[in-house]
This record gives structure tokens, C-alpha cells and sequence, in this order.
């Protein structure tokens, strides 16, 4: 009899699945829009999106210059864009989103921006 052993997918394949998996549930309105991150291994991207017409309502990442920092990949970088993001979402109006991990574990640096969102006043 012959064993089949399963194949381990690559990381950027799981990662992909995962995402496809959550955009299937997550989908941003106007009065309810997407916020949306991207990590890589030096910067975390974060936006906030409404799917229904389209666009980029606000960003924020550690590229910019309220959240540009010496070290850029790491929680605390993480937690500031969120802050951040928080508070050019309340000054545009928004203050209710839809969290989208991005197909990224909600673990370290995306728990991180979550948690700084949310202390700069969004809900979700």
C-alpha cells in the first residue's frame, strides 16, 4: 500500500488563502468602511477603505512622516500607525470600521495596529 504525504504550502500561498478566506466575509461600506493592513518585513501599511465606491478613505503607514520611527518593524511602529490612522479617520468622520487582517495572523505587530485603532478612538 502506498502513503501519500501532504506538502507543505508556502508561507506567501497560506498567507494568500487566508486573505482570500476573510475578504470573502469583510467588505467595507460607507458608514462602515474596510480597514485594511499589509505587513512585510520592514514597514506595516494600514487603510481605510470603502469597497462600494472604491476608495482609499484614509492611510497611514510607517513610512510616513507622523510614524516614521528608527525602527520600523516592530510593534511599537505598529501600534503608532494605528494611533495615527485613528485619528485622521476621526477628523474625516469615521469612527466605526471593519477589521481586514489582511490574511495575516491577528498576532504581534497586526494585533499591535488593532490595538493602537482602537485606543485612538475607532470601534470594530
Amino acid at each position: 500500500m502506498q502513503t501519500v504525504e501532504a506538502k507543505e504550502m508556502p508561507r506567501k500561498t497560506r498567507t494568500a488563502k487566508r486573505h482570500h478566506r476573510v475578504r470573502n466575509k469583510v467588505s467595507g461600506t460607507d458608514e462602515r468602511p474596510r480597514l485594511a493592513v499589509f505587513r512585510s518585513n520592514n514597514h506595516i501599511y494600514a487603510q481605510v477603505i470603502d469597497d462600494l465606491a472604491g476608495n482609499t478613505l484614509a492611510a497611514m503607514s510607517t513610512l510616513n512622516e507622523q510614524c516614521k520611527a528608527e525602527q520600523s518593524g516592530n510593534i511599537d511602529a505598529a501600534e503608532k500607525v494605528g494611533k495615527e490612522l485613528a485619528a485622521l479617520c476621526l477628523d474625516r468622520g469615521i469612527e466605526k470600521v471593519v477589521f481586514d487582517r489582511g490574511g495575516n495572523l491577528y498576532h504581534g505587530r497586526v494585533k499591535a495596529l488593532a490595538d493602537g485603532a482602537r485606543e485612538g478612538g475607532l470601534s470594530f
